[in-house]
């Protein structure tokens, strides 16, 4: 019966906490976690089906990592933009530096 909800797998983990301590996710953490979430495989799969899988995975990683350093260098273009329209010259040039 289904109550218009998503359905959600059973035996699949819907939910997890990964924490930091003094500092954020890098992308490449990120991109660990979702390549996770993206690419699964069975461990009863066979081996060449595995294999492949996993080869997989690890390109779906290093992609999502450089699409995630993209976004954010772009998003502190758009921060260092902001903060000169505002008239804050140093503080833009603080994040320009990171």
């Amino acid at each position: 019966m289904s109550t218009g909800f998503m359905d959600l797998p059973r035996d699949i983990p819907v939910v997890g906490v990964r924490t930091t301590s003094g500092r954020g996710f890098t992308p490449e953490e990120l991109a660990a976690q979702a390549a996770d979430r993206i690419v699964s495989v069975s461990d009863t799969a066979p081996p060449a089906i595995r294999d492949q899988a996993v080869a997989f995975k690890g390109l779906v990683e290093k992609l999502v990592a450089e699409y995630l350093k993209q976004a954010v260098r772009s998003d502190r273009t758009t921060v260092y933009n902001a903060l000169q329209d505002a008239g804050h010259p140093d503080l833009a040039e603080l994040i320009r530096r990171l």
